[in-house]
């Protein structure tokens, strides 16, 4: 499966950052809020994903939401990943970008079907 990788679009003096990622049938808004300054002590609080078509139209959970609230180990675990999407090594190409992002790709394609009923 293709995907494109968008991420950190972010409005300045926002504690808001937006990823997507790109799917050949449908994309993912990823939204993480951070408490404290941005460019100095951000901490991650809360991350929120929507899934949507490509002519942007909001997909239903299989309960009817519209919005996956990543909560407890699954937090963790994506504030871990997050982290290292962020981090420097990343930025610089230190570090293996593609292993990165398929790490990133996976967990969230594990979110997505735990939530979504995909046809």
């Amino acid at each position: 499966m293709n995907y494109t990788l968008e991420l950190n679009t972010q409005e300045s003096g926002s504690n808001l950052v937006f990823n997507t990622i790109k799917f050949d049938t449908f994309k993912v808004n990823i939204i993480e809020r951070y408490t404290g300054k941005m460019n100095f002590n951000a901490k991650l609080c809360e991350v929120i994903f929507k899934l949507r078509t490509l002519d942007d139209e909001i997909i239903k959970r299989r309960d009817g939401n519209l919005r996956v609230k990543i909560k407890d180990d699954k937090f963790e675990d994506y504030s871990q990943l997050s982290r290292i999407l962020n981090s420097y090594d990343y930025k610089n190409k230190l570090l293996n970008r593609k292993e990165a992002d398929q790490n990133y790709i996976h967990f969230m394609l594990s979110l997505i079907i735990a939530n979504y009923e995909l046809n």
